[in-house]
């Protein structure tokens, strides 16, 4: 599996089409994935969403993950499904899910990502690398992981508290993939943002 760059997540948005106008913007950046992350709205709302977003993404050629539901991400058309800890066993959605990708979080713990990975995931993501405005009492995850999950074999994706000012010593440690959400949403131009981020892996 290739993940490299750029991982978007989404911000919680009711209204749909500030979703996809931003979503749409993070694209013309050149993100390298988006993931879908909406916890308030009911299932109906977020399956809509979740559908145009997949839309979207699949218009690029980006990859699209939804976090949390299996279901959602087969109904939608989504590329896969991204795991945290209280979203049910890796395995039982590595079965579900066929040859759709499978992304676990696995905090700050090299033994729960190779669990996941054993389990078969095909990316595993790594944090709170930095305090998160999204979730401030998140575990915080040393850098050095990335370098000790390198022999796992798959792509380390890093989130929490990631700025385009801190994205360097990531990508230094071993980090294929940034996860952000407020750095980038939340940014005066969400393409330029992206572009920036984009120019460091490049380089």
């Amino acid at each position: 599996m290739k993940l490299r760059g750029l991982y978007a997540i989404t911000p919680d948005l009711a209204d749909r089409g500030r979703l996809l106008d931003l979503a749409g913007q993070a694209l013309e950046g050149g993100i390298a994935a988006l993931q879908y992350r909406c916890k308030t709205l009911p299932s109906p709302e977020r399956l809509a969403q979740a559908t145009a977003l997949a839309a979207l993404c699949r218009a690029k050629g980006v990859m699209f993950i939804v976090n949390d539901d299996p279901g959602i991400a087969i109904a939608a058309g989504a590329d896969g499904v991204h795991l945290g800890r209280d979203d049910g066993d890796p395995a039982q959605a590595r079965a579900r899910l066929g040859a759709k990708l499978l992304g676990v979080s696995c905090y700050d713990s090299l033994e729960a990502a190779r669990a996941a990975v054993a389990a078969g995931a095909d990316y595993v993501a790594f944090g709170s690398v930095f305090s998160s405005p999204t979730k401030p009492a998140a575990l915080r995850a040393p850098l050095a992981l990335f370098a000790a999950a390198k022999p796992l074999g798959v792509p380390l994706v890093a989130i929490g508290g990631i700025t385009l000012e801190k994205a360097p010593q990531l990508i230094a440690a071993g980090a294929d993939a940034l996860a952000v959400i407020s750095d980038l949403f939340e940014a005066p131009d969400v393409a330029a943002r992206a572009r920036a981020y984009g120019k460091l892996f490049a380089s």
